[in-house]
């Protein structure tokens, strides 16, 4: 007997169904929920939501990609990147940081650190491996593992300890099927950086228990008052590494999508297995904008930086002044002040005050452990906007 209509649709799976379970179960991104309803709206909204300078690229660095183009340089290059952008990173990296990689086979040119974090877990995940990650952190690094197959290991960290992480906190996360620590320093979402001495204590956990980091250092340069540490430069330390960074933050170059990855030849090897499959190559213009950016950006990439540090003590004392708790960021440019005091959650702050005082900030629980209480703030943006949006937020408070 034949079916009618109505019966074969019914018996349709839903297109749902077809997807992944990890895909289909993965929640969007709070910070760009927050993102598009600004980019939506046309009221005066000033936005502290989206971690972007809000610098343009340096006009050479621009010209660099467009002289590139005006060459007809638009072919595919090497999987690993253009061999003069690697060398450039590998000097940048030694001279800046005292890391040392080899640029043939150590050091791999990726569209943005998203991808390169990414590669990472996916080189290094088994189906049921507990990847490590400090919370409250960026917001990829838990959905990623779990469309990898691992599972994602919170670490709570707290404002009294500056947001670092500890010996302890690590050492009470650890089973048998920890094999990958996520390490975010300078820290997004709450500022917090750790020290040499902070690294030593970590660095023997990860020794003693054979474990691989992956250490995001997007953020590296932008420390204020003490010079960053990359945990690669930790003894014993570089071969169990794989240090993400990229041209976003420090180098005004968001949209670029440049960005890299550092380790032992045998990980970075794996990972441009990957890549090659998946990307093909970084562009072209996009690399030879990146290698101006290192040769001949340094003294703009500082420049911007001190321009960062200023608004780091406006925002802090701003805060402070409305009647927020706000510990001291030392790295990155955010802000996480606390708004426990009010007795909302983060979720219905960041709500109200998007819609009765017009100023956009991302709740903190969206940064996993740790975050609900506060709000994420960044300050890269220009002088006027910040105070006004400190005003905009007394007001706020004084209603409540």
């Amino acid at each position: 007997m034949i079916k009618d209509e109505t019966t074969i649709q019914s018996s349709k799976k839903s297109m749902k169904d077809y997807l992944a379970p990890a895909v289909r179960e993965m929640k969007p991104s709070g910070i760009r929920k927050f993102f598009d309803l600004v980019s939506n709206s046309k009221e005066d909204i000033i936005s502290l939501g989206v971690g972007e300078p809000d610098f343009s690229t340096p006009w050479h660095v621009r010209e660099a990609a467009v002289h590139s183009l005006e060459r007809g340089r638009t072919k595919y290059t090497p999987n690993s990147g253009i061999p003069e952008l690697r060398e450039a990173i590998a000097n940048y990296l030694y001279t800046s940081f005292k890391v040392k990689y080899e640029p043939s086979n150590e050091v791999l040119v990726t569209v943005g650190g998203s991808e390169a974090i990414d590669l990472a877990l996916r080189s290094l995940i088994t189906p049921g491996d507990e990847i490590l990650i400090p919370e409250p952190c960026y917001i990829s690094y838990s959905p990623i593992t779990a469309i990898s197959g691992g599972v994602p290991v919170g670490i709570e960290t707290f404002a009294k300890d500056q947001f670092k992480l500890t010996e302890k906190a690590l050492r009470d996360a650890i089973t048998p099927k920890s094999k990958v620590l996520i390490l975010c320093y300078p820290s997004n979402p709450t500022g917090g950086i750790m020290t040499y001495e902070d690294w030593l204590p970590i660095a023997k956990v990860v020794e003693e228990h054979d474990l691989i980091v992956i250490s995001d250092e997007i953020y590296a340069e932008l420390t204020y008052g003490q010079k960053h540490v990359s945990f690669a430069a930790v003894p014993g330390m570089q071969d169990r590494t794989i240090l993400v960074s990229g041209f976003s933050k420090a180098f005004a170059m968001t949209g670029w999508r440049m960005g890299y990855a550092c380790g032992h030849r045998e990980l970075i090897s794996a990972m441009t297995k990957i890549h090659q499959y998946t990307v093909m190559c970084a562009p072209v213009m996009g690399q030879v904008a990146a290698h101006e950016a290192l040769t001949n950006g340094l003294e703009e990439k500082d420049r911007m930086i001190e321009s960062y540090n200023q608004r780091r003590r406006l925002v802090v004392k701003g805060f402070r002044e409305v009647g927020l708790e706000c510990h001291e960021p030392q790295g990155a440019f955010y802000a996480f002040p606390s708004i426990v005091a009010t007795g909302l959650t983060s979720d219905e702050f960041a709500q109200r005050l998007l819609y009765e005082s017009k100023v956009a900030a991302v709740p903190g629980d969206v940064f996993g452990l740790g975050g609900e209480g506060f709000l994420r703030c960044s300050y890269a943006y220009s002088v006027s906007q910040l105070n006004e949006a400190l005003e905009r937020i007394g007001n706020f408070l004084r209603k409540l």
